[in-house]
Protein backbone atom coordinates (compact mmCIF):
# COMPACT_ATOMS: atom_id res chain seq x y z
CA UNK A 1 0.00 0.00 0.00
CA UNK A 2 2.99 2.32 0.75
CA UNK A 3 4.70 1.48 -2.36
CA UNK A 4 1.69 2.64 -4.28
CA UNK A 5 1.50 6.09 -2.73
CA UNK A 6 4.89 6.39 -3.31
CA UNK A 7 4.27 5.82 -7.45
CA UNK A 8 1.34 7.58 -7.25
CA UNK A 9 3.29 11.04 -5.82
CA UNK A 10 5.92 10.45 -8.51
CA UNK A 11 3.31 10.53 -11.29
CA UNK A 12 1.63 13.72 -9.81
CA UNK A 13 5.17 15.23 -9.52
CA UNK A 14 6.35 14.17 -12.88
CA UNK A 15 2.37 15.31 -14.20
CA UNK A 16 3.22 18.74 -12.58
CA UNK A 17 6.33 19.46 -14.03
CA UNK A 18 4.85 18.63 -17.17
CA UNK A 19 2.62 21.33 -17.09
CA UNK A 20 4.74 23.94 -15.81
CA UNK A 21 6.52 23.41 -19.27
CA UNK A 22 3.73 23.36 -21.26
CA UNK A 23 2.38 26.67 -19.58
CA UNK A 24 5.72 28.42 -19.44
CA UNK A 25 5.88 28.03 -23.22
CA UNK A 26 2.65 29.25 -24.41
CA UNK A 27 2.90 32.49 -22.30
CA UNK A 28 6.51 33.55 -23.61
CA UNK A 29 4.91 33.04 -26.91
CA UNK A 30 2.07 35.12 -25.82
CA UNK A 31 3.71 38.35 -24.57
CA UNK A 32 5.54 39.18 -27.86
CA UNK A 33 2.26 39.07 -30.05
CA UNK A 34 0.30 40.93 -27.76
CA UNK A 35 3.17 43.72 -27.95
CA UNK A 36 2.40 43.69 -31.19
CA UNK A 37 -0.91 43.77 -31.39
CA UNK A 38 -0.83 46.73 -28.57
CA UNK A 39 1.40 48.69 -30.54
CA UNK A 40 -0.24 48.32 -34.02
CA UNK A 41 -3.69 49.57 -32.23
CA UNK A 42 -2.04 52.47 -30.39
CA UNK A 43 0.10 53.01 -33.87
CA UNK A 44 -3.40 53.22 -35.73
CA UNK A 45 -5.02 55.10 -33.15
CA UNK A 46 -2.58 57.75 -33.28
CA UNK A 47 -2.07 58.15 -37.21
CA UNK A 48 -6.49 57.98 -37.21
CA UNK A 49 -5.94 61.23 -34.52
CA UNK A 50 -3.61 62.99 -36.82
CA UNK A 51 -5.54 62.60 -39.38
CA UNK A 52 -8.47 64.10 -38.20
CA UNK A 53 -6.40 66.76 -37.13
CA UNK A 54 -4.97 67.77 -40.20
CA UNK A 55 -8.41 67.18 -42.19
CA UNK A 56 -9.88 69.02 -39.68
CA UNK A 57 -7.22 71.72 -40.07
CA UNK A 58 -7.41 71.68 -44.28
CA UNK A 59 -11.04 71.80 -44.01
CA UNK A 60 -10.70 74.67 -41.65
CA UNK A 61 -8.25 76.85 -43.98
CA UNK A 62 -10.52 76.05 -47.16
CA UNK A 63 -13.88 76.89 -45.25
CA UNK A 64 -12.85 79.41 -43.04
CA UNK A 65 -10.33 81.65 -44.82
CA UNK A 66 -7.55 81.07 -43.16
CA UNK A 67 -3.81 82.13 -44.49
CA UNK A 68 -2.76 79.23 -47.12
CA UNK A 69 1.22 79.11 -47.41
CA UNK A 70 2.35 79.20 -50.97
CA UNK A 71 5.43 80.07 -53.28
CA UNK A 72 5.25 82.37 -56.47
CA UNK A 73 6.58 83.16 -59.41
CA UNK A 74 6.05 86.09 -61.85
CA UNK A 75 5.23 86.06 -65.56
CA UNK A 76 7.59 87.05 -68.04
CA UNK A 77 7.89 88.03 -71.08
CA UNK A 78 10.67 86.99 -73.55
CA UNK A 79 11.36 85.05 -76.48
CA UNK A 80 11.14 81.70 -77.12
CA UNK A 81 12.58 79.47 -79.82
CA UNK A 82 10.26 76.41 -81.67
CA UNK A 83 11.30 73.63 -81.84
CA UNK A 84 11.38 69.82 -82.65
CA UNK A 85 13.06 67.94 -80.71
CA UNK A 86 14.87 64.05 -81.11
CA UNK A 87 17.61 62.01 -79.75
CA UNK A 88 19.92 62.01 -82.57
CA UNK A 89 23.82 60.07 -83.09
CA UNK A 90 26.71 61.11 -84.42
CA UNK A 91 28.53 59.89 -87.34
CA UNK A 92 32.16 60.21 -89.25
CA UNK A 93 31.89 62.82 -91.87
CA UNK A 94 33.82 60.69 -93.61
CA UNK A 95 34.83 56.71 -92.94
CA UNK A 96 37.24 54.87 -95.11
CA UNK A 97 38.23 50.94 -94.54
CA UNK A 98 41.74 50.78 -95.45
CA UNK A 99 42.75 47.50 -97.51
CA UNK A 100 45.60 45.99 -99.30
CA UNK A 101 44.99 45.72 -103.38
CA UNK A 102 48.89 43.47 -103.40
CA UNK A 103 49.38 40.52 -101.38
CA UNK A 104 52.68 40.52 -99.52
CA UNK A 105 53.89 40.40 -95.71
CA UNK A 106 52.96 43.99 -93.74
CA UNK A 107 56.61 45.34 -93.06
CA UNK A 108 55.52 48.01 -91.09
CA UNK A 109 52.82 50.51 -89.91
CA UNK A 110 53.67 54.11 -89.24
CA UNK A 111 51.41 55.41 -87.24
CA UNK A 112 50.69 54.62 -83.67
CA UNK A 113 46.55 53.84 -82.53
CA UNK A 114 44.39 56.62 -82.18
CA UNK A 115 46.51 58.85 -83.96
CA UNK A 116 45.00 61.88 -86.04
CA UNK A 117 46.75 61.49 -89.68
CA UNK A 118 46.70 64.04 -92.48
CA UNK A 119 45.83 63.18 -96.40
CA UNK A 120 49.06 61.72 -97.62
CA UNK A 121 50.41 60.35 -94.94
CA UNK A 122 52.21 57.24 -95.10
CA UNK A 123 50.59 54.24 -93.27
CA UNK A 124 51.49 50.95 -94.37
CA UNK A 125 54.81 49.65 -95.73
CA UNK A 126 53.92 45.85 -97.41
CA UNK A 127 57.00 43.90 -98.94
CA UNK A 128 58.16 45.66 -102.23
CA UNK A 129 60.78 43.16 -103.46
CA UNK A 130 58.58 40.71 -105.10
CA UNK A 131 57.18 43.83 -107.12
CA UNK A 132 60.31 45.20 -107.66
CA UNK A 133 61.38 42.45 -109.67
CA UNK A 134 58.30 42.46 -111.78
CA UNK A 135 58.66 45.76 -112.64
CA UNK A 136 62.80 45.25 -113.68
CA UNK A 137 61.41 42.26 -115.84
CA UNK A 138 58.89 44.57 -117.47
CA UNK A 139 61.83 46.91 -118.18
CA UNK A 140 63.86 44.50 -119.23
CA UNK A 141 61.03 43.19 -122.01
CA UNK A 142 60.43 46.37 -123.29
CA UNK A 143 63.94 47.32 -124.06
CA UNK A 144 64.34 43.88 -125.70
CA UNK A 145 61.30 44.62 -128.10
CA UNK A 146 62.64 48.64 -128.00
CA UNK A 147 65.38 47.19 -130.13
CA UNK A 148 63.89 44.63 -132.20
CA UNK A 149 61.66 47.68 -133.10
CA UNK A 150 64.38 49.99 -134.36
CA UNK A 151 66.24 47.07 -135.97
CA UNK A 152 62.61 46.18 -137.99
CA UNK A 153 62.31 49.96 -138.88
CA UNK A 154 66.04 50.17 -140.54
CA UNK A 155 64.81 47.14 -142.46
CA UNK A 156 61.65 48.90 -143.63
CA UNK A 157 63.82 51.80 -144.65
CA UNK A 158 66.10 50.06 -146.75
CA UNK A 159 63.47 47.74 -148.20
CA UNK A 160 61.82 50.89 -149.68
CA UNK A 161 64.59 51.99 -151.26
CA UNK A 162 64.75 48.38 -152.93
CA UNK A 163 61.34 48.23 -153.48
CA UNK A 164 61.61 51.53 -155.85
CA UNK A 165 64.88 50.23 -157.42
CA UNK A 166 62.55 46.90 -158.15
CA UNK A 167 65.17 44.69 -156.76
CA UNK A 168 62.91 43.44 -154.75
CA UNK A 169 59.29 42.48 -154.49
CA UNK A 170 56.42 43.97 -153.04
CA UNK A 171 55.25 41.44 -150.91
CA UNK A 172 58.76 41.31 -149.43
CA UNK A 173 58.53 44.95 -148.34
CA UNK A 174 55.02 44.49 -147.02
CA UNK A 175 55.73 41.93 -144.70
CA UNK A 176 58.84 43.52 -143.50
CA UNK A 177 57.03 46.86 -143.19
CA UNK A 178 54.35 43.94 -141.09
CA UNK A 179 56.86 42.63 -138.64
CA UNK A 180 58.19 46.54 -137.93
CA UNK A 181 54.09 47.63 -136.73
CA UNK A 182 53.93 44.62 -134.54
CA UNK A 183 56.99 44.94 -133.28
CA UNK A 184 56.10 48.36 -132.90
CA UNK A 185 52.66 47.56 -130.83
CA UNK A 186 54.74 45.06 -128.82
CA UNK A 187 56.63 48.03 -127.48
CA UNK A 188 53.43 49.35 -126.47
CA UNK A 189 52.26 46.50 -124.78
CA UNK A 190 56.06 46.40 -123.15
CA UNK A 191 55.32 50.04 -121.98
CA UNK A 192 51.70 48.95 -120.54
CA UNK A 193 53.65 45.96 -118.61
CA UNK A 194 56.19 48.43 -117.40
CA UNK A 195 53.38 51.01 -116.24
CA UNK A 196 51.28 48.48 -114.55
CA UNK A 197 54.55 46.78 -112.70
CA UNK A 198 54.82 50.70 -111.55
CA UNK A 199 51.18 50.89 -109.88
CA UNK A 200 51.28 47.35 -108.46
CA UNK A 201 54.60 49.07 -106.79
CA UNK A 202 52.98 51.75 -105.66
CA UNK A 203 50.01 49.38 -103.74
CA UNK A 204 52.79 48.39 -101.84
CA UNK A 205 52.97 51.82 -99.84
CA UNK A 206 49.83 52.79 -98.58
CA UNK A 207 48.94 56.48 -98.12
CA UNK A 208 45.98 58.46 -95.68
CA UNK A 209 43.51 59.62 -98.27
CA UNK A 210 41.88 61.52 -95.81
CA UNK A 211 42.53 64.10 -93.17
CA UNK A 212 40.58 62.04 -90.04
CA UNK A 213 41.89 60.01 -86.67
CA UNK A 214 43.19 56.26 -87.38
CA UNK A 215 41.64 53.49 -84.76
CA UNK A 216 42.58 50.19 -83.54
CA UNK A 217 45.32 48.72 -85.48
CA UNK A 218 43.46 45.15 -86.91
CA UNK A 219 46.73 43.52 -88.29
CA UNK A 220 50.32 43.37 -86.73
CA UNK A 221 53.19 43.92 -88.20
CA UNK A 222 54.82 40.57 -90.22
CA UNK A 223 51.26 39.04 -91.13
CA UNK A 224 50.58 38.30 -94.68
CA UNK A 225 47.91 40.65 -96.24
CA UNK A 226 45.87 39.36 -99.04
CA UNK A 227 44.35 41.45 -101.74
CA UNK A 228 40.99 42.92 -101.02
CA UNK A 229 40.76 40.49 -97.72
CA UNK A 230 37.53 41.29 -96.10
CA UNK A 231 38.97 42.85 -92.98
CA UNK A 232 40.65 45.87 -92.99
CA UNK A 233 44.33 46.90 -91.98
CA UNK A 234 42.75 50.38 -89.92
CA UNK A 235 39.50 52.56 -90.25
CA UNK A 236 40.17 56.04 -90.37
CA UNK A 237 37.41 58.33 -89.46
CA UNK A 238 36.94 62.21 -90.22
CA UNK A 239 35.48 64.13 -87.05
CA UNK A 240 36.28 67.86 -88.37
CA UNK A 241 33.53 68.43 -89.64
CA UNK A 242 31.29 65.80 -88.14
CA UNK A 243 27.65 64.75 -88.97
CA UNK A 244 24.90 64.15 -86.54
CA UNK A 245 21.25 62.10 -87.92
CA UNK A 246 18.29 61.95 -86.52
CA UNK A 247 14.82 61.50 -87.25
CA UNK A 248 11.10 63.50 -86.64
CA UNK A 249 7.60 62.40 -86.55
CA UNK A 250 6.66 62.71 -90.36
CA UNK A 251 3.37 65.09 -89.16
CA UNK A 252 6.23 67.71 -88.42
CA UNK A 253 7.38 67.40 -92.29
CA UNK A 254 5.20 70.23 -93.74
CA UNK A 255 6.22 72.62 -90.66
CA UNK A 256 10.14 71.79 -91.14
CA UNK A 257 9.64 72.26 -95.23
CA UNK A 258 7.78 75.33 -94.67
CA UNK A 259 10.71 77.39 -92.89
CA UNK A 260 13.45 76.07 -94.88
CA UNK A 261 11.76 77.93 -97.41
CA UNK A 262 12.99 81.42 -94.99
CA UNK A 263 16.81 80.15 -94.95
CA UNK A 264 19.10 77.83 -93.15
CA UNK A 265 18.12 75.87 -89.84
CA UNK A 266 19.92 75.56 -86.69
CA UNK A 267 20.15 72.63 -84.81
CA UNK A 268 21.80 72.20 -81.25
CA UNK A 269 23.47 69.07 -79.68
CA UNK A 270 23.02 69.08 -75.98
CA UNK A 271 24.74 66.53 -73.81
CA UNK A 272 24.65 65.89 -69.92
CA UNK A 273 24.24 69.46 -68.05
CA UNK A 274 27.40 68.79 -66.63
CA UNK A 275 29.09 69.13 -69.75
CA UNK A 276 28.23 72.87 -70.65
CA UNK A 277 26.35 74.07 -73.72
CA UNK A 278 25.70 72.42 -76.49
CA UNK A 279 27.47 72.70 -80.53
CA UNK A 280 25.92 74.36 -82.66
CA UNK A 281 25.54 73.04 -86.07
CA UNK A 282 23.28 73.56 -89.18
CA UNK A 283 20.75 70.98 -90.78
CA UNK A 284 22.07 69.90 -94.35
CA UNK A 285 20.39 66.83 -95.57
CA UNK A 286 16.56 66.09 -95.47
CA UNK A 287 15.68 62.04 -96.88
CA UNK A 288 13.55 61.62 -99.82
CA UNK A 289 11.54 59.56 -98.03
CA UNK A 290 9.74 58.49 -95.31
CA UNK A 291 10.60 55.47 -93.39
CA UNK A 292 7.53 53.38 -93.14
CA UNK A 293 8.40 51.31 -90.82
CA UNK A 294 8.94 54.27 -88.21
CA UNK A 295 6.54 57.10 -89.60
CA UNK A 296 10.14 59.17 -89.37
CA UNK A 297 11.67 61.27 -91.90
CA UNK A 298 15.95 60.88 -91.48
CA UNK A 299 17.46 64.32 -91.20
CA UNK A 300 21.14 65.28 -90.98
CA UNK A 301 23.00 68.16 -89.18
CA UNK A 302 27.05 69.22 -89.87
CA UNK A 303 28.39 70.52 -86.80
CA UNK A 304 32.13 72.23 -87.22
CA UNK A 305 32.90 69.96 -84.36
CA UNK A 306 36.23 72.44 -83.61
CA UNK A 307 37.00 71.12 -79.94
CA UNK A 308 35.95 67.40 -80.83
CA UNK A 309 33.02 67.14 -78.33
CA UNK A 310 31.04 65.21 -80.83
CA UNK A 311 32.27 61.70 -81.57
CA UNK A 312 30.96 58.98 -83.83
CA UNK A 313 28.66 56.56 -82.40
CA UNK A 314 27.92 59.10 -79.52
CA UNK A 315 23.99 59.73 -78.82
CA UNK A 316 22.88 63.67 -78.22
CA UNK A 317 20.26 65.66 -77.30
CA UNK A 318 18.88 66.94 -80.60
CA UNK A 319 17.06 70.76 -80.99
CA UNK A 320 16.13 71.58 -84.45
CA UNK A 321 15.13 75.23 -84.24
CA UNK A 322 11.81 76.44 -86.72
CA UNK A 323 11.27 79.50 -85.91
CA UNK A 324 11.85 82.27 -82.65
CA UNK A 325 8.42 83.88 -81.00
CA UNK A 326 9.23 86.96 -79.57
CA UNK A 327 7.20 88.52 -77.02
CA UNK A 328 5.20 85.69 -75.42
CA UNK A 329 4.61 85.43 -72.13
CA UNK A 330 6.26 82.30 -69.68
CA UNK A 331 4.92 80.67 -67.12
CA UNK A 332 6.24 77.38 -65.26
CA UNK A 333 4.81 74.11 -66.36
CA UNK A 334 3.04 72.91 -62.55
CA UNK A 335 1.67 76.73 -61.98
CA UNK A 336 -0.83 75.85 -64.59
CA UNK A 337 -3.99 73.47 -63.11
CA UNK A 338 -6.51 71.91 -64.91
CA UNK A 339 -10.59 71.99 -63.41
CA UNK A 340 -13.83 70.81 -64.42
CA UNK A 341 -13.93 74.13 -66.99
CA UNK A 342 -10.07 73.68 -68.16
CA UNK A 343 -7.23 75.05 -67.75
CA UNK A 344 -6.38 77.88 -65.03
CA UNK A 345 -4.28 79.12 -62.58
CA UNK A 346 -4.25 80.68 -59.11
CA UNK A 347 -3.40 84.84 -59.62
CA UNK A 348 -2.27 86.45 -56.45
CA UNK A 349 -3.64 90.28 -56.29
CA UNK A 350 -2.47 93.14 -54.20
CA UNK A 351 -4.82 91.92 -51.15
CA UNK A 352 -2.85 88.72 -50.80
CA UNK A 353 -6.50 86.91 -52.22
CA UNK A 354 -6.25 84.40 -55.18
CA UNK A 355 -8.47 84.60 -58.21
CA UNK A 356 -9.27 81.74 -60.35
CA UNK A 357 -8.50 82.50 -63.86
CA UNK A 358 -8.81 80.24 -66.99
CA UNK A 359 -5.90 80.74 -69.18
CA UNK A 360 -4.87 79.16 -72.67
CA UNK A 361 -1.75 77.60 -73.48
CA UNK A 362 -0.02 77.64 -76.73
CA UNK A 363 2.45 74.92 -76.14
CA UNK A 364 5.01 73.64 -73.14
CA UNK A 365 8.85 73.86 -74.29
CA UNK A 366 11.59 72.72 -71.28
CA UNK A 367 8.84 73.08 -68.36
CA UNK A 368 7.60 76.39 -69.45
CA UNK A 369 4.26 76.98 -70.89
CA UNK A 370 3.76 79.75 -73.45
CA UNK A 371 0.27 81.33 -72.12
CA UNK A 372 -1.36 82.15 -75.69
CA UNK A 373 -4.30 83.97 -73.71
CA UNK A 374 -5.10 85.40 -70.21
CA UNK A 375 -2.16 85.91 -68.41
CA UNK A 376 -0.40 89.49 -68.35
CA UNK A 377 3.49 89.82 -68.19
CA UNK A 378 4.36 90.86 -64.70
CA UNK A 379 1.50 89.38 -62.65
CA UNK A 380 1.99 86.71 -59.99
CA UNK A 381 0.86 83.08 -59.89
CA UNK A 382 1.23 80.69 -58.18
CA UNK A 383 3.54 77.92 -58.01
CA UNK A 384 3.20 75.33 -55.09
CA UNK A 385 -0.08 74.88 -53.10
CA UNK A 386 -2.55 75.53 -54.79
CA UNK A 387 -4.30 71.91 -53.36
CA UNK A 388 -5.65 74.74 -50.37
CA UNK A 389 -6.87 76.93 -52.31
CA UNK A 390 -10.32 78.06 -54.09
CA UNK A 391 -11.58 81.51 -55.17
CA UNK A 392 -10.68 84.52 -52.72
CA UNK A 393 -8.69 82.92 -50.50
CA UNK A 394 -5.55 84.67 -48.63
CA UNK A 395 -2.22 83.38 -48.86
CA UNK A 396 1.00 84.29 -47.53
CA UNK A 397 4.39 83.81 -49.99
CA UNK A 398 6.98 82.10 -48.61
CA UNK A 399 10.58 82.55 -49.41
CA UNK A 400 12.09 79.44 -51.54
CA UNK A 401 15.44 80.01 -49.71
CA UNK A 402 13.50 79.19 -46.19
CA UNK A 403 11.84 76.81 -47.22
CA UNK A 404 15.10 74.69 -48.22
CA UNK A 405 16.79 75.96 -45.00
CA UNK A 406 13.72 74.45 -42.83
CA UNK A 407 13.57 71.39 -45.36
CA UNK A 408 17.31 70.38 -44.51
CA UNK A 409 16.79 70.70 -41.17
CA UNK A 410 13.70 68.00 -40.76
CA UNK A 411 15.97 65.43 -42.97
CA UNK A 412 18.56 66.23 -39.81
CA UNK A 413 15.94 65.93 -37.33
CA UNK A 414 14.65 63.04 -38.67
CA UNK A 415 17.83 61.77 -38.88
CA UNK A 416 18.56 61.94 -35.32
CA UNK A 417 15.28 60.60 -34.16
CA UNK A 418 15.99 57.74 -36.61
CA UNK A 419 18.89 56.93 -34.67
CA UNK A 420 17.26 57.57 -30.94
CA UNK A 421 14.48 55.31 -31.89
CA UNK A 422 17.15 52.83 -33.74
CA UNK A 423 19.02 53.37 -30.19
CA UNK A 424 15.91 52.54 -28.22
CA UNK A 425 14.80 49.51 -30.09
CA UNK A 426 18.33 48.22 -29.48
CA UNK A 427 17.66 48.74 -25.20
CA UNK A 428 14.61 47.19 -25.68
CA UNK A 429 16.11 43.95 -27.70
CA UNK A 430 18.50 43.71 -24.97
CA UNK A 431 15.98 44.23 -22.11
CA UNK A 432 14.27 41.47 -24.23
CA UNK A 433 16.75 39.10 -24.50
CA UNK A 434 17.84 39.60 -21.01
CA UNK A 435 13.90 38.35 -19.91
CA UNK A 436 14.23 35.44 -21.85
CA UNK A 437 17.59 34.87 -20.41
CA UNK A 438 16.27 35.25 -16.99
CA UNK A 439 12.98 32.63 -17.95
CA UNK A 440 15.43 29.75 -19.06
CA UNK A 441 17.21 30.35 -15.36
CA UNK A 442 13.91 30.20 -13.93
CA UNK A 443 12.63 27.17 -16.32
CA UNK A 444 16.57 25.14 -15.56
CA UNK A 445 15.94 26.09 -11.53
CA UNK A 446 12.01 24.73 -11.44
CA UNK A 447 13.35 21.37 -13.91
CA UNK A 448 16.17 20.98 -11.02
CA UNK A 449 13.44 21.11 -8.32
CA UNK A 450 11.68 19.05 -10.08
CA UNK A 451 14.04 16.04 -10.72
CA UNK A 452 15.11 16.79 -6.73
CA UNK A 453 11.77 15.94 -5.55
CA UNK A 454 11.89 12.74 -7.86
CA UNK A 455 15.11 11.82 -6.79
CA UNK A 456 13.61 12.11 -3.03
CA UNK A 457 10.93 9.72 -3.89
CA UNK A 458 12.35 7.14 -5.13
CA UNK A 459 14.89 7.06 -1.85
CA UNK A 460 11.77 7.22 0.35
CA UNK A 461 10.35 4.53 -2.11
CA UNK A 462 14.01 2.38 -1.17
CA UNK A 463 13.35 3.22 2.32
CA UNK A 464 9.43 1.80 2.70
CA UNK A 465 11.02 -1.46 0.84
CA UNK A 466 13.79 -1.58 3.03
CA UNK A 467 11.55 -1.33 6.33
CA UNK A 468 9.30 -3.45 4.75
CA UNK A 469 11.99 -5.95 4.92
CA UNK A 470 13.10 -5.31 8.14
CA UNK A 471 9.53 -5.85 9.62
CA UNK A 472 9.54 -9.25 7.84
CA UNK A 473 12.72 -10.45 9.48
CA UNK A 474 11.19 -9.15 12.64
CA UNK A 475 8.33 -10.98 12.36
CA UNK A 476 10.03 -14.00 11.85
CA UNK A 477 12.66 -13.63 14.46
CA UNK A 478 9.73 -13.05 17.38
CA UNK A 479 7.57 -16.75 15.83
CA UNK A 480 10.84 -18.01 16.50
CA UNK A 481 11.14 -17.43 19.98
CA UNK A 482 7.54 -18.27 20.54
CA UNK A 483 8.00 -21.62 19.20
CA UNK A 484 11.38 -22.20 21.50
CA UNK A 485 9.21 -20.79 25.04
CA UNK A 486 6.28 -23.41 23.93
CA UNK A 487 8.91 -26.75 23.36
CA UNK A 488 10.57 -25.47 26.51
CA UNK A 489 6.91 -25.98 28.45
CA UNK A 490 6.03 -29.14 27.27
CA UNK A 491 9.85 -30.42 28.09
CA UNK A 492 9.32 -29.55 31.59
Amino acid sequence: MKRTLWIVAFLAVVGGFAGFQQYQSWSLNKKPQEDAAAKAQSGAERGAGQGQGRGAGGGGRGRGGEVVPVLVVTAVQKSVALQLRAVGNVEAYNTVSVKSQVTGVLQRAHFKEGQDVKKGQMLFTIDPRPLEAALKQAEANLARDSAQLRNLREQVKRYAELVDKQYVSREQYDQIKTNADAAESVVDADKAAVENAKVQLSYCYIYSPIDGRVGSLLLDEGNLVRVNDGAPLVVINQVNPINVTFAVPEVNLADLKRHMTKGQLQVDASFAPEEGRPERGKLEFVDNAVDRATGTVKLKAIFSNSQRRLWPGQFVNVALTLATEAGVVVIPSEAVQVGPDGQHVFVVKEDRRVEVRPVTIGRTSEGEAVIAKGLAAGEQVVREGQFLLGPGSRVEIKDPTKIADETKGEKSGRGGRGKAKADGEGRDSARSAGELKGDGRRERGGSGRAEGEAREASKGDEEGKGEGRRGRRGKGKTDGEASSKGDSRGAS
